[in-house]
């Protein structure tokens, strides 16, 4: 039986890269390998900041998955990308669109390399899913291959969102994959119900038979309850902000209670004893400190999904999530699995009301909403579906996709 050869385009990629698109990647290609044969292209960057080549150029596996990377041209200038951003912040909507496009390269990652192979091999792959909408890599290759692309935006409610430069371009893919209804929604809405829509996918959880939650207290010497933060520590996703309320809370009331934050490391923070800093975590150890915890924390305001988040409800675990952040409260609505705050007052009511009792039931809630949307099962069938559904062709006519 002939499979579908699918061609999977994200900045960066590989079992030590930490990011939402990236992670989503790689578990969808792992997931989607026995259907289709699938070449995840990519660049050879690890960090995101400066997309700096760390990775070898060429072929390599990664949990079952072909990796093809390219070097990265150029790193990026973060001053210079900074200044561009708040030219064009200022006057989001009314900016050149040449100033708009400068800052797509300027976010990059720019890679002349992984460019001429997907002109150069657009007509070897069936389709082409890109991962994220905001980088140099969906902005610049999807049009080479647009009457066959799918585009799995990542958006969420940011400035950069508003850019005219988006108003074309998000009409140009086949197909739009969302991952909440949320995400669906906010696009819908900005594009003032264009011809933007798609299916709400998501993604599937699957955690496994056992995690050692002893073993990661014990690694990171940690005796006390404590609050879980999964994800880059960066002030963009709130963690500044999380810290500051999590040692104002601890000054005001007596008891034990840590804040771990696992993940790489993109911001200075003050020592205090109460909060522990792991670095990277790989998958096991990840689960295991999910397992071992007694609440996850979400404190992004700029989510399109929060893996972290259903990873914790699938272990039983309460959530409390950023008031700001639509999906995050959407998710928690649905379950009934979280908390959410938009202050500090707000976070210490939150931490005071979720006591042991109230922990467990909202993680119990979670479980069973994960165990009802989440599965892996339902994410690839629907996946599937998108290269065996007919699609509107540019001339009109309707045809299969394979």
């Amino acid at each position: 039986m002939h499979k579908p050869k699918v061609a999977f385009v994200v900045p960066r990629c590989g079992e030590a890269v930490y990011g939402g698109a990236e992670t989503l990647c790689l578990q969808l290609a792992e997931r989607l390998a026995p259907s289709w044969d699938i070449d995840v292209l990519t660049t050879c960057a690890r960090d995101y900041m400066s997309w700096r080549n760390a990775y070898p150029e060429g072929h390599v596996y990664e949990r079952g998955v072909h990796l093809v990377r390219f070097r990265v041209d150029r790193a990026r200038d973060l001053n210079r990308f900074n200044g561009l951003s708040e030219r064009i912040r200022f006057d989001v909507r009314h900016a050149n669109i040449a100033l708009q496009e400068r800052w797509v390269r300027e976010q990059g990652p720019d890679s002349s390399g992984l460019r001429e192979y997907v002109k150069q091999h657009r007509y070897r792959y069936d389709a082409f899913f890109f991962f994220s909408y905001i980088y140099a890599t969906t902005y610049e290759l999807l049009p080479l291959v647009e009457e066959k692309a799918f585009l799995v935006p990542l958006a969420h409610d940011e400035w950069p969102l508003q850019m005219r430069i988006w108003d074309d371009f998000f009409k140009r893919p086949a197909c739009r994959i969302f991952n909440t209804l949320e995400e669906h929604d906010l696009v819908q809405t900005r594009f003032d119900r264009g011809d933007v829509d798609g299916p709400v996918i998501g993604c599937g959880i699957e955690p496994p038979p056992y995690a050692a939650a002893q073993s990661f207290r014990a690694r990171y010497a940690i005796e006390e309850p404590f609050i879980l933060y999964l994800g880059r520590v960066d002030p963009s996703k709130g963690c500044g902000v999380l810290v500051e309320d999590f040692i104002r809370f601890r000054r005001r009331h007596a008891g034990p209670l840590k804040l771990v934050l696992a993940g790489e490391v993109h911001m200075n923070l003050a020592h205090d004893p109460n909060v522990t800093l792991t670095g990277p975590i790989n998958e096991e150890i990840k689960w295991s400190a999910l397992a071992g915890c007694d609440l996850l924390a979400m404190p992004s305001a700029f989510e399109s999904l929060s893996l972290a988040v259903l990873e914790a409800w699938s272990m039983g675990k309460a959530a409390l999530v950023n008031a700001h952040c639509a999906p995050l409260v959407g998710q928690c609505k649905r379950s009934g699995a979280g908390l959410w705050y938009a202050n500090y007052d707000e976070f210490e009511a939150a931490l005071t009301i979720m006591d042991e009792p109230v922990r467990k039931k909202l993680g119990r809630r979670g479980m069973e909403f994960t165990d009802r949307t989440c599965s892996w099962a339902q994410v690839e069938s629907e996946y599937r579906k998108l290269l065996e559904s007919p699609i509107q062709t540019a001339d009109g006519l309707i045809e299969q996709r394979l």
